[in-house]
Parts: structure tokens; sequence; C-alpha cells
């Protein structure tokens, strides 16, 4: 059964009593549709919006040490893997996927932070049923689901992050807008939002 996350809402990654191997974080979006009489006359979204998912991985002291993203597809040990990068957020279901092998991870990982952010500058206000969600990979159980309604002016969210508490991993909902600059220093501006959630 799959738990509906509330912002700041944490659960535990155990199926049964057992710590879950490997997992994938699914995000999706479409484009909203414009509003007022024209929208509604029209129909259908505006252009285009190309999200892109990121993984950055901390360790106990709060310091980077790998980032998974579309430029950068899989962290240097192999336990996170991007699917690939999905231009326009079109068809149902996951857009992206980030996949991640728990057991393969360094000991050092402390924590992984998923953010969201717009690679052309596209506001949120644009992006109509937003979600990220954790399935488990071996049967493909949903987990645990987040809808990401924070609509408006931001460029970037930090959707969830995992900690890992002793032999197994806690997930949270974060949802912190974030101001994402198109253009500059990607790695360091995501790293900088993601280490905020902490």
């Amino acid at each position: 059964m799959t738990i509906s996350l509330q912002k700041k809402q944490t659960i535990s990654l155990e199926k049964s009593g057992q710590s879950l191997a490997k997992i994938f974080m699914g995000l999706g979006w479409d484009v909203a549709k414009p509003k007022g009489f024209l929208g509604a006359l029209l129909g259908g979204g505006g252009a285009s919006i190309d999200l892109d998912a990121s993984a950055l991985l901390f360790d106990a002291a709060g310091s980077l040490v790998d980032t998974v993203w579309f430029r950068s597809l899989q962290s240097r040990d192999g336990s996170v893997r991007h699917a690939g990068d999905n231009l326009t957020g079109e068809g149902e279901g996951d857009d992206e996927r980030i996949f991640v092998d728990l057991t393969r991870l360094s000991g050092n990982v402390q924590s992984i932070v998923f953010t969201v952010n717009s690679f052309r500058g596209q506001t949120f206000d644009k992006v109509a049923g937003a979600f990220c969600r954790i399935v488990n990979e071996q049967g493909g159980q949903e987990i645990a689901k987040f809808n990401l309604s924070e609509q408006g002016g931001h460029t970037g969210l930090v959707m969830v992050k995992l900690v890992r508490q002793g032999g197994t991993w806690q997930l949270t909902a974060v949802g912190e807008r974030f101001t994402f600059q198109p253009g500059s220093d990607v790695v360091g501006q995501l790293t900088a939002a993601a280490a905020r959630a902490l």
C-alpha cells in the first residue's frame, strides 16, 4: 500500500522488517493548462517544460560526496544511476527516474537528497500534476508518493531525502523551494539547496 506523504513527514524504508535493497525515485509532471477564457477555449498545455531530477549524496558531516544528474548519470561507486533526461514531461507516469542500490552505497554516504529544477528557468506555475515517488525496484511496488503541489515563481524544489539510520533508511518529504539560475554552476546551486534540507 502506497503512503501519500505530506510535507515534512518521515517514514522508514523497511518492508516486513527487512530493509529494502534497490529502489528508484520517479519524477512525473505535466505542462499546466493556460488559465482564463482563452485557456478554456483553446485547451491543451503550453510549451514543453524541461524539469531535471538530481540526487546529491552527502556524508555525516554534510559534505558533498557525489552528484547524479543528467550530465553525470552515475555515481562513482555505481550505486546511483540516472535513467536519462526527459525534455518535455510528455507521457503518462514517470518522466525521469533515478535508481539507487542501497546495498552498494559507499559507507560514508549518510543521506541522499533528491531535487528537481527547471533547466530553462521556466517557473513552477507552468507545471501541473508534478509528483515524486519511491518504488521498490524488486517487484515494482510503490512505497511512497509525494505530490509536488508547490506551484509558484520558483525554478527548483528539494523533493525528498533519504537518511541512513543505523541499518535502515528513513524517507522524508521536504518540499522546499529554491531559485535555480540556468547557465551558472548547476552542481553548486543544487548542492546549496540540498544542503539546507539536511
